[in-house]
């Protein structure tokens, strides 16, 4: 189609897949798209993006309706120039029109990626995504172009291998993701990133991990469909993006978000620990047994940091991470308690532990500490050593107490308690919680505890 408008086709031995070429289908450098009228006219025009989609199919961002889309109605044929812009080798696809999506996985891993491309061109008020026009790819071929020796040297799939292998050393949940993003460091060069863990009450996520700020988060939340970690949960695909961009900025939405349903954000919230300006981003669910858990999520300072096979080895790592979470959940074998060694803030004094029952919400103090669920398990804990003296508690107790609202089918429970010790560590509060054995853990503290439920 359209060859006289086409750079002449390259002679060669190889069999050319999309799967090979996946490094030309990143955005950075524009493609050109080529199609015709019913009476044979020929048009050409710069496109922003072209998508993979699988071994077959590709999808291209429709944003105008101009005569390319006109033609593509009518014919159902386009051919279309992509370019790696780490080799400069250059294909040509011949394509076959499938269909427009406008909304599901790919629209919105699109829809991010397109966000951060307008970014980066100062274009946002002109590249709107109107729908993800799917495309049959019916030939791929080689076009003349100056190669230029290939800068990637990193075997992401040995890579993601080593992560994994790190893992399965690990003895508990909070070992795991400790070994996580140790691993990432050293085999896959990721400094910044978090594991966030879902709710299952209302979609939103939790952070339980994280690596590479200057404070941990843990405990920050992101809405459902919220940038690319929450569009990550609710499509439950991975989303990137090379170029950041101003809808997909978490620091600004949240606090939005927060003034929005009356919050004060110094005070009922707990700051995200992202990056001030990352330049790119990716976003992996976490989904053992087909069921979205968490988000594993990566960015970086560097522009198109992560590429497709990036996105493939942490997809491997994040599905090894998932059913290692899944194990760590449902193990309440209990064994005899062991000593806990836990270093107390000196002097225990008094405390005043306000709990307001209406989000579950806990204030040391005059100091937010957590709320949701682990706040819930948290007011148990400090209540029953009120009332009884008790500090020896087990996993198994705590999910038989109806009180606390633990979901039926995945509870999240290892993941509340590590979240709510780390968080209790972090504030050097006269309050902490350390395993006790397998299945139990410890409430240990000095202070008096003065207790006001609102």
């Amino acid at each position: 189609m359209l060859q006289h408008m086409m750079p002449t086709p390259v002679q060669t031995m190889t069999v050319t897949t999309l799967d090979r070429i996946r490094n030309c289908l990143e955005g950075v450098i524009p493609s050109f798209l080529a199609t015709c009228d019913g009476q044979g006219m020929p048009n050409a025009s710069e496109i922003s993006q072209v998508q993979y989609v699988d071994a077959d199919h590709v999808a291209l961002s429709y944003q105008f309706f101009n005569k390319t889309r006109r033609n593509v109605l009518a014919t159902r044929q386009a051919s279309v120039i992509v370019v790696d812009p780490d080799t400069n080798a250059q294909y040509r696809l011949d394509l076959d029109f499938v269909e427009t999506r406008e909304n599901g996985p790919v629209f919105e891993a699109m829809r991010a990626k397109l966000a951060g491309i307008a970014s980066h061109f100062g274009m946002q008020g002109v590249f709107r995504l109107l729908g993800a026009d799917i495309y049959k790819v019916r030939a791929i071929t080689p076009m003349q172009s100056v190669l230029v020796p290939d800068p990637r040297t990193r075997n992401p799939l040995s890579s993601a291998r080593r992560v994994c292998q790190e893992l399965a050393l690990a003895a508990d949940l909070g070992g795991l993701l400790d070994r996580l993003f140790a691993g990432l460091e050293q085999h896959l060069g990721i400094h910044h990133g978090m594991v966030l863990f879902a709710d299952d009450s209302d979609g939103r996520l939790f952070t339980v991990a994280s690596r590479g700020y200057p404070s941990s988060g843990i405990g920050s939340e992101i809405g459902p469909g919220q940038g690319v970690i929450g569009v990550a949960a609710s499509e439950g695909v991975p989303i990137r993006i090379g170029h950041m961009a101003s809808e997909y900025s978490y620091s600004a939405a949240i606090r939005q978000s927060a003034e929005r349903q009356g919050l004060v954000w110094s005070e009922a919230s707990i700051p995200y620990p992202g990056l001030a300006a990352p330049l790119s981003q990716i976003a992996l669910p976490i989904r053992p047994f087909g069921k979205t858990i968490g988000v594993l999520f990566a960015e970086a300072l560097e522009a198109n940091r992560f590429g497709y096979d990036d996105e493939d080895a942490l997809a491997l790592v994040a599905n090894d991470l998932g059913l290692r979470i899944h194990m760590a959940q449902h193990d309440d074998h209990e064994v005899a308690p062991s000593p806990a060694v836990v270093k107390m803030p000196s002097g225990g004094g008094i405390v005043r532990v306000r709990y307001y029952r209406i989000d579950s919400s806990v204030f040391l103090d005059q100091a937010y500490l957590i709320k949701g669920v682990a706040g819930a398990i948290f007011w148990k804990l400090v209540s029953t050593y009120h009332a009884e003296g008790r500090t020896e508690f087990s996993n198994r107790e705590l999910r038989l107490d109806k009180a606390l609202r633990l979901p039926d089918y995945i509870d999240n429970l290892e993941a509340r308690l590590l979240l709510l010790q780390r968080r209790l560590a972090e504030r050097g509060a006269c309050i902490q919680i350390c395993k006790a054995g397998r299945g139990r853990f410890r409430l240990a503290t000095e202070a008096v505890l003065q207790l006001e439920e609102v």
